[in-house]
């Protein structure tokens, strides 16, 4: 036990996992792909995948690290985000308590998680009796909007996410609601840089589905370009305001793109880290 494990969702968006199994798979100690048995999404809809998948799976499996977990994760009678919770409970049981459980999905993308994996193994005391102790280890999102023809919009304020946790008593999405230590890392998120159809399949299907309203959304997407992306403000699909600009960054591929950010920039400060690591210390000592 003490393990790093990685547990990956594969659906509709699997071919991205040739993005992010890449970044985390040398400090990965396992790596489970969750698939649904059936082939059937969280909203219940169908999708295919092409068997090239599998064999550049297979080979690009240099150390044997990866197993796909095959199951029925889907239940019509849970909405969207309540499959999405059930999945995760049950790739977390797969992977094994005791273990650092991190959970991530086809379109997240680590940067340094050899760095990420050296703050867990850190923190193995937290492994000795999870159950009494749970925490939960959050990075920061760069949320990608959407590709130019000579690089990529992407939201200028980096949002905290839960990646990792101890003991895998998810309530929404990855989130427990218990303790959050926030580290210093960065994961691109390839969120809406898609083509709107993908967007469109991406709405339909995953947790938020039954939350968005993606007609309003996508008008003011395919508005938005290089050119005149500065007028734009609040540009979130739940809440709006989450997301109140918009940054440009030159990179007609990922690796050019993740070369020309800068991440000294956009991530916080270890000031602030620190301060929002007091803060839940705090919160949740006479809990």
């Amino acid at each position: 036990m003490k393990e790093i494990q990685v547990g990956f969702l594969m659906s509709y968006d699997y071919k991205l996992l040739k993005n992010s199994i890449p970044p985390v798979y040398n400090e990965a100690d396992g790596i489970t792909i969750a698939l649904d048995e059936n082939l059937t999404t969280w909203s219940g809809e169908k999708f295919e995948v092409h068997e090239s998948f599998f064999t550049w799976l297979k080979s690009f499996d240099r150390e044997h690290k990866i197993s796909i977990y095959r199951d029925n994760f889907y239940d019509p009678g849970l909405n969207a985000m309540e499959n999405e919770v059930k999945e995760r409970k049950m790739l977390a049981a797969k992977m094994g308590v005791g273990n650092w459980l991190i959970q991530l999905d086809s379109d997240e993308y680590f940067i340094d998680f050899k760095s990420f994996a050296g703050e867990l193994k850190k923190r193995n005391k937290y492994l000795d009796a999870p159950g009494k102790n749970q925490i939960q280890i959050a990075g920061y999102y760069i949320n990608l909007y959407k590709y130019t023809d000579e690089g990529i919009l992407h939201v200028s304020q980096p949002r905290n996410q839960k990646f990792a946790t101890n003991y895998p008593a998810y309530v929404t999405g990855r989130n427990t609601r218990q303790r959050v230590i926030y580290v210093p890392h960065i994961v691109l998120h390839e969120c809406l840089s898609r083509s709107e159809k993908e967007i469109r399949t991406k709405f339909s299907n995953w947790g938020h589905s039954h939350q968005i309203n993606a007609e309003k959304f996508l008008k003011k997407w395919r508005s938005i370009n290089q050119y005149n992306y500065k007028e734009f403000k609040n540009l979130f699909y739940l809440e709006p305001e989450k997301w109140k600009e918009l940054s440009y960054v030159k990179g007609k591929t990922l690796a050019e793109i993740s070369k020309n950010l800068d991440y000294g920039k956009l991530m916080p400060s270890r000031i602030y880290l620190a301060i929002k690591n007091t803060e839940e210390w705090v919160k949740f000592l006479f809990r």
